[in-house]
């Protein structure tokens, strides 16, 4: 194996190790901004300005990331979404 393919090799082994999933929350009719924006803050601790920006991105571009890391670190927290009436999956 020449230095290149090792370089390579090792490239492919850290980004799947680096891999993260991802919380994604969906648009919907039925919940205001400010449960969406207690919700993130409570289940995804984000701070009150970063729920806020989430929430507005939602509602205009019908999705957003709200949360990446491991799926053990995501699924809890996906459920206290989902337990909240919002729309949401981990990719």
């Amino acid at each position: 194996m020449n230095f290149q393919e090792k370089g390579q090799e090792e490239l492919l082994v850290e980004e799947a190790i680096l891999k993260q999933n991802e919380i994604v929350l969906f648009n919907d009719d039925v919940n205001t901004f400010d449960h969406v924006i207690d919700t993130l803050i409570y289940a995804c601790d984000h701070a009150p300005e970063q729920a806020e920006q989430c929430a507005i991105l939602v509602h205009y571009k019908g999705k957003c990331t709200v949360k990446t890391g491991s799926y053990d670190d995501l699924e809890p927290r996906c459920s206290k979404l989902l337990q909240a009436g919002l729309s949401a999956e981990i990719v």
